[in-house]
C-alpha cells in the first residue's frame, strides 16, 4: 500500500519534536493531541514551511531526506490554515480559480464544478469574501487548496477559529471529501469529535512524539492509551443503513452481525453511517434482557479490563469484527466477575448514539 513516511527531529526552546510515522496514502489521517503537543509544528514540517532534520517521502516521492529537500512550492500539497485568508479583491469564484487556473489541463485532478457541488459553494460563487460567514469562508479556503489538484492535503485544526455553529455547518461537507476524494488527508485538530467523525487513521501526539498511529477504532479503544481515559472515551462504528421505520422514526443499521437502531431517519438505505457510542453510555449483563426500554442489545465478549478514575473500570469489548468500550463501576465488575473472554450482553440506549 502506498504510505507517507515521515520522520522529524527539531528542538524549539525547551520543546523537543522527534515524531516518526507511516500512514496510508488515503482517506483521512488525525493528527490528535492536546495543545502544545507539536501537532501543528509537525504539519508545517511536512509543508516544507519549516525545516529540521529529518525525512518525508509521499506515495514513493521523497520530499526531503539527508540530501534532498524539496521546497513548498514544488511539493503538490494543499494546505488550509486556521484562518480561512482568502483574497478580499475577489469574488468567491475567483478564489477558487485562483490556484486551479495556474494547473495546466491535463494536470488536474478535482473538477471545478465537483468541488463547488461537494461544499455547496453554487450560490456564493458571486458574492465577496466579506458576505460570508465563517463557516463559508472556511468552505471556500477548503475548495481552493482542492482546486489547486494537491496529492496530500494538509489541514490546520480549520474548525478551532468558528463558533459552534459553524462547525456545525461545514463538518457534513468535510464529510462529503471523505466519500468523494481518494486524496490522502492529515487533518490537525485538538477536538474529538471532529476526529471521531472524520477519522481513518489516527495518529497520537504527546510531547513531541508520536506514542500511536494505526486505525481510530484501535487507538480509541486501547487501554494503554490515554484517549479511552478521558470523560469523552467514545468509540466508532462503521456501519450500514438497512431500513428506516417511518412510522417510529427509527434508522436501522448493520455491521456484520452487529444491528443497532437509531432515533430519526439518517441517510438512504446502503449508504454508509459511522455512528459513536460514548464509554458511560455501555452497560453490561450477563443475560439477554427482556422488556427493556433499551433497544440495542449487542453480544459481545470482554477483551481486557483496567482501572479507570476511582471506583470505575473500563471494559474494553469485542462486537464481530470491531470494538467498543463500557465505563462501569468497580462493583459491578465484580458482582458480574468479569474477566478476558466473559460474554456479555452490551446494552446501548438509541438516544445514547451519535
Amino acid at each position: 500500500m502506498s504510505t507517507i513516511a515521515a520522520h522529524f527531529r527539531s528542538t524549539l526552546g525547551s520543546f523537543e519534536l522527534d515524531a516518526e510515522f507511516s500512514v496510508p496514502a488515503q482517506g483521512v489521517s488525525a493528527l490528535f493531541g492536546a495543545s502544545a503537543s507539536g501537532k501543528t509544528t509537525l504539519l508545517r514540517l511536512i509543508a516544507g514551511l519549516d525545516r529540521a532534520p529529518g525525512s518525508l517521502t509521499v506515495a514513493g516521492e521523497v520530499w526531503q531526506d539527508d540530501r534532498r529537500f524539496v521546497p513548498t512550492h514544488h511539493r503538490a500539497l494543499g494546505y488550509v490554515f486556521q484562518e480561512a485568508s482568502l483574497f478580499p479583491h475577489l469574488d468567491v469564484r475567483g478564489n477558487l480559480q485562483y490556484g486551479w487556473k495556474r494547473v495546466p489541463v491535463a494536470e488536474r485532478r478535482i473538477a471545478f464544478d465537483d468541488v463547488v457541488d461537494w461544499l455547496g459553494l453554487g450560490a456564493l460563487l458571486a458574492q465577496s469574501p466579506q458576505q460570508l460567514s465563517g463557516g463559508q469562508r472556511q468552505r471556500v479556503a477548503i475548495g481552493r487548496a482542492l482546486l489547486a489538484s494537491p496529492r496530500l492535503l494538509l489541514m490546520d485544526e480549520p474548525l478551532s477559529a468558528l463558533d459552534a455553529t459553524s462547525r456545525a455547518e461545514i463538518l457534513p461537507y468535510l464529510e462529503q471529501l471523505h466519500r468523494q476524494l481518494e486524496l490522502p488527508i492529515i487533518y490537525v485538530s485538538h477536538a474529538f469529535d471532529e476526529v471521531a467523525r472524520l477519522a481513518d487513521t489516527l495518529l497520537l501526539i504527546e510531547a513531541g512524539k508520536i506514542i500511536y498511529q494505526g486505525s481510530l477504532v484501535e487507538g480509541l479503544t486501547r487501554l494503554d492509551l490515554p484517549l479511552a481515559h478521558r470523560d469523552i472515551a467514545a468509540t466508532v462504528i462503521d456501519t450500514t443503513v438497512a431500513a428506516h421505520d417511518q412510522a417510529l422514526q427509527l434508522t436501522r443499521v448493520v455491521r456484520g452481525a452487529v444491528v443497532m437502531e437509531l432515533p430519526g431517519l439518517h441517510g438512504s438505505p446502503g449508504a454508509s453511517l459511522r455512528v459513536r457510542v460514548a464509554a458511560r453510555d455501555v452497560s453490561l449483563t450477563l443475560v439477554m434482557p427482556q422488556q427493556t426500554s433499551i433497544l440495542n442489545l449487542l453480544p459481545a465478549s470482554v477483551v481486557e479490563l483496567a482501572e479507570d478514575a476511582p471506583g470505575q473500570v473500563l471494559v474494553r469489548l469485542a462486537l464481530d469484527d470491531t470494538l467498543l468500550l463500557a465505563r462501569i463501576t468497580r462493583k459491578s465488575a465484580q458482582l458480574l466477575d468479569l474477566r478476558p473472554g466473559t460474554p456479555v450482553v452490551a446494552q446501548i440506549k438509541s438516544v445514547a448514539v451519535a
